[in-house]
């Protein structure tokens, strides 16, 4: 059966925390949507991932902060960027007023 769906549908109306959901897992690919409303990376913490991770913001904006940068990065819908494993990055904050809507493809390097 071919799994199929919506990347707009099924959005909480609150949210009080950032809802991972994964869309398709095969092999070394993992594909996922993530929703965030006004969610950033707690001070201090950084992501350090093992694998890639290819980005692309659907709807909504938000700020990248990667480890050695100064600037932040501003993504606003319709942006991507790869970040490379063991890149340390964070999320300084996403819009607080609507719902932003990432689509994350996770692969092994």
């Amino acid at each position: 059966m071919t799994e199929s769906g919506n990347m707009f549908s099924h959005i909480p109306p609150d949210l009080p925390a950032e809802l991972f959901e994964t869309l398709a897992h095969k092999g070394t690919v993992r594909i996922e949507r993530i929703l965030s409303h006004g969610q950033a990376t707690p001070e201090g913490e950084w992501y350090d991932q093992d694998r890639d991770e290819w980005v692309l913001l659907l709807a909504g904006s938000a700020g990248l902060l990667f480890d050695g940068e100064p600037e932040l990065r501003r993504l606003t819908a319709g942006d991507y960027l790869m970040i490379p494993a063991r890149r340390r990055h964070r999320v300084a904050w996403t819009a607080p007023n609507e719902t932003t809507i990432w689509l994350a493809v996770y692969i092994d390097g």
